[in-house]
């Protein structure tokens, strides 16, 4: 399992977690597309923003392996701002490669991309 270093382990001064500590002997939690509701508590969205965030800061629009990125965390984003890289997209591999969709991560967190140019 890949490590990626220098991507934030937790929101700060939150318990919202962005990566893991280490490989699950048993595999990886499988990556499944979770809805977001609009009612969802600020503190879960503060998390969103922190971790997209992360996400476009480290890798911008460059595929990236999931390794130790957190499947939970990741699955909120799947189908959406994060897409598969590949068509042979593994959801329960650490290899699996993914891809920011920044036109879609623009549009559904803007307050990310302020003052960038592109």
């Amino acid at each position: 399992m890949l490590k990626h270093r220098g991507f934030p382990g937790r929101l700060p001064g939150t318990d919202y977690q962005f990566t893991i500590r280490r490989a699950n002997p048993k595999g990886a939690t499988p990556l499944t597309p979770r809805e977001r509701y609009r009612d969802r508590r600020p503190a879960d969205k503060r998390a969103d923003v922190g971790f997209l965030r992360a996400l476009w800061e480290c890798f911008g629009d460059q595929p990236f392996e999931r390794g130790n990125l957190d499947a939970g965390r990741l699955s909120w984003f799947l189908g959406r701002e994060v897409k598969p890289a590949e068509d042979s997209f593994d959801p329960e591999s650490y290899e699996a490669l993914l891809v920011l969709d920044v036109p879609v991560a623009r549009a559904n967190f803007p307050e990310i991309f302020e003052g960038l140019d592109e």
